[in-house]
């Protein structure tokens, strides 16, 4: 490990960023490879960015000896996270003196120097960046310098909104203030107020003298305008009385509201779609049942009430989903114990739809650690997760359930030879009815809930899920539980 900060290293891979953005690449694969030209150059064991929101932060980028906290919570009201925003913006600590499981954990992994800077706009924190290094190991001031500018470069590209938040709901998304604008009779900016910076991407100096970037509703009136870069604005307008003919326009953002129409519309859309096929199914050999009992032979019949019981099943396992992403409910809801993941993995796989049981191969050893939380809810989580590896692969592919123990933590996986996943969607996968492909395009059914259950669920218990694409095809979801 280099004592010395490799500024050539960095500056050549730092070009490779730069290379990826101007080829029209954004979000998470652009940081994730930021995060891997940095760590070498600047001689950490591993680099980490949480991105915060509202509601709290979490793991969405990592490196080296911390990779394995990718998609790790950070609660609002857990002591590390107000640790991590409060303190000046850029500074070192020990990780044996940050409260929290997660300090805990990488201090077991040796990793008890953090080098941390916080990525913030315009006094957001949008996330913080950290540098992670062995105890005693040698201190470098560039070191901070590199981390700090590296956060910068973070924050900005997440005022530009290209990939960036990844969650939706993002503090950048959530904190921008009405802007305020004063428009001449041709309709070009002589006032630009700060918000309306933030709101457009556009500072003052690039909207003066120009035409509005978004239609101007006629006074009094109020127009919904989608922005290129997706975000919704709620535009009004009104006439500044005396000459000159001035309109004051006022704009807010209102891209989360437009989210909740679109997912009650899209819950609307996919619960008709979705309750049809089983519905339609169990229908049809019914009434074959009943129209031709005499006529058909006790194979028939056998095989018409399997199809009808696989398909209820299939019905009540769909109205679950629906029901719980519908109240945005947790399901769950034991006592956290301690229990024989490998024991409960075995189990649940009897009971696995038909045609993704036949397909399971375990690989899990006797001597694994017991996990603490929620045994029954395992089935539930393995069943959605190993529905999914078995939709978006060929039917004769295995799908690997593997597990393992590290310090504080024991894992299962799930593992497919199929289409694997981009790594900008392994993320928004776990969103409320995302598809990776809509409309008439879309190959493989479901109503985009299964992952998000499955986050709602494993997260209940103090755990985390996140997914990778595989090496050589395929996709990874890993299940991370604290030990029992």
């Amino acid at each position: 490990m280099p004592e010395r900060t490799d500024y050539a290293a960095l500056i050549a891979g730092h070009t490779t960023v730069i290379k990826m953005i101007n080829a029209g690449d954004s979000g998470l694969p652009v940081l994730t490879r930021l995060l891997r030209v940095v760590q070498p150059a600047i001689g950490a064991a591993s680099l980490a960015f949480v991105e915060f929101a509202p509601t709290g932060g979490r793991v969405i980028a990592a490196t080296g000896d911390a990779e394995w906290a990718i998609g790790r919570p950070l609660p609002a009201a857990d002591p590390a996270t107000v640790c991590l925003l409060s303190g000046p913006p850029l500074r070192q600590v020990r990780v044996d003196r940050i409260p929290g499981a997660l300090a805990d954990e990488l201090a077991d992994r040796g990793l008890l120097r953090m080098i941390v800077a916080r990525a913030e706009i315009g006094g957001l924190t949008v996330g913080s960046l950290h540098a992670l290094y062995p105890d005693g190991d040698p201190e470098d001031t560039s070191q901070h310098a590199v981390v700090g500018y590296i956060a910068s470069c973070i924050a900005h590209m997440y005022g530009d909104q290209t990939g960036l938040p990844v969650h939706g709901d993002g503090p950048v998304v959530a904190a921008l203030a009405d802007g305020l604008a004063v428009v001449d009779r041709d309709h070009h900016i002589r006032l630009w107020n700060p918000a309306a910076a933030q709101v457009t991407g556009r500072p003052a100096g690039e909207a003066l003298s120009r035409p509005l970037p978004f239609p101007l509703p006629p006074p009094g009136q109020v127009l919904d305008h989608r922005m290129p870069d997706g975000r919704w604005l709620r535009i009004t307008s009104g006439e500044l009385p005396g000459p000159g003919a001035l309109r004051v326009v006022t704009f807010r953002d209102i891209t989360d509201q437009q989210r909740r129409d679109h997912d009650r519309d899209l819950f609307v859309a996919v619960t008709s779609h979705e309750l049809r096929t089983p519905v339609t199914v169990i229908k049809g050999y019914a009434d074959t049942l009943t129209d031709h009992w005499e006529s058909l032979h006790d194979g028939d019949r056998r095989q018409a009430a399997r199809i009808i019981g696989q398909r209820a099943n299939e019905l009540a396992r769909l109205v679950d989903r629906l029901l719980s992403a519908a109240t945005d409910s947790r399901p769950g809801g034991e006592p956290a114990a301690p229990f024989d993941l490998a024991d409960t993995l075995r189990a649940a796989v009897p009971d696995l739809p038909a045609d993704v049981r036949h397909r399971i191969v375990l690989d899990l050893p006797d001597d694994l650690p017991k996990a603490l939380g929620d045994r029954r809810s395992l089935a539930t989580v393995l069943t959605e997760l190993s529905t999914n590896a078995g939709k978006y692969s060929l039917p004769d592919t295995p799908i690997e359930v593997s597990a393992s123990a590290c310090d504080g933590t024991v894992s299962f996986r799930v593992a497919d030879r199929g289409i694997g996943i981009r790594p900008e969607h392994v993320e928004r996968a776990f969103d409320r009815f995302w598809q990776g492909e809509s409309g008439d395009r879309r190959r493989y059914p479901g109503a985009g809930l299964g992952l998000y259950l499955v986050r709602q669920i494993v997260e209940q218990q103090n755990g985390w899920v996140s997914l990778r694409p595989r090496v050589g095809g395929g996709t990874v979801a890993e299940v991370r539980l604290p030990r029992g």
